[in-house]
């Protein structure tokens, strides 16, 4: 009776850790905050996007503040261009000097493209992109894991997502 009991809390546990340990692999999570902003995770690395940003900036959207805090330490954050429905000098002040992490956007497009020799199964392609809005706005293509994620921020630019293949998600402006 007793090594039947082992032999099930054994087969319990490994269940467990199987779980823990192979549940996030190679999956993505993605978040949508607000305007162009997303937060996305694969358990291990953190990517925020065009976040964080002025809420209410322009009369587009807002975000609860406590989006802010949630912010995890160390996150990568990544940004098309520098309106304030899209960065906020201010809040990235303020979780850089909290949580650490790096941002990036025009002007430092060349070690953002380089990330991906520093983390496995992460790349970053930047295109520059027209915004008549904006002289330097940048739409990105990730691949993480195997899938294609591509951001456009405000472009209206087909030429550069029509040229891409098998995009797995795309987020652009309606």
């Amino acid at each position: 009776m007793k090594l039947n009991k082992l032999k099930i809390l054994l087969t319990i546990a490994l269940i467990f850790i199987s779980k823990d340990g192979f549940s996030q692999a190679n999956e993505i999570e993605i978040k949508f905050i607000g305007n162009c902003g997303l937060y996305m995770t694969d358990g291990s690395l953190h990517v925020y996007t065009d976040f964080p940003y002025k809420s209410g900036a322009f009369k587009y959207m807002k975000f609860d503040p406590s989006e802010i805090d949630k912010i995890k330490k160390n996150a990568i954050s990544i940004f098309t261009h520098k309106h304030t429905d899209h960065y906020s000098g201010k809040n990235m002040r303020r979780v850089l000097r909290e949580k650490q992490g790096q941002k990036f956007g025009k002007w430092n497009i060349t070690e953002l493209e380089a990330l991906g020799d520093s983390i496995p199964n992460f790349s970053v392609k930047a295109f520059k992109t027209s915004h008549k809005f904006s002289t330097n706005h940048y739409s990105y293509l990730i691949t993480w894991h195997d899938k294609k994620i591509f951001l456009s921020g405000d472009t209206g630019d087909t030429e550069v997502i029509g040229s891409i293949k098998e995009i797995d998600w795309a987020f652009i402006p309606y």
